[in-house]
């Protein structure tokens, strides 16, 4: 007889089985290709000459590049958006700049598209 509500019993599995010893056997070989992969430079004085002035190189010319090269990116990346709401604004004929990127919010909630989203989010949370 079946009560209503119960589960019905679960399957049994298989028990996993245990890799082949020539899966482990590869996996071994792997790790072991990685790992002189990794520690070559260093087998001689000269390839650890070699790790010095790689090192030396990417801390003094590399790195002073790469935050300079990110805030260039961010800059194009919010100016290319403050841009196309301004094309919008200008195109929609509206004298309402508040519609568009409303400068009174936190951050950039202000935004017309977030603003559409976090009114549509404010309407599903608080059902009238």
């Amino acid at each position: 007889s079946s009560r209503r509500g119960s589960r019905p019993p679960a399957r049994s599995r298989p028990p996993p089985s245990n890799p082949s010893p020539a899966m482990s056997s590869a996996i071994g070989a792997f790790a072991n290709i990685a790992h002189k992969f990794v520690t070559w430079p260093q087998l001689s004085t000269q390839g650890f000459c070699n790790v010095i002035k790689i090192g030396t190189f990417c801390r003094t010319v590399v790195w002073p590049c790469v935050p300079p090269l990110l805030m260039y990116q961010y800059i194009r990346g919010v100016d290319e958006d403050v841009y196309a709401t301004e094309v919008l604004y200008y195109k929609s004929g509206s004298k309402d700049t508040k519609a568009f990127y409303d400068t009174g919010r936190i951050g950039i909630s202000g935004h017309w598209r977030l603003q559409q989203d976090l009114e549509v989010i404010r309407a599903a949370a608080n059902p009238e």
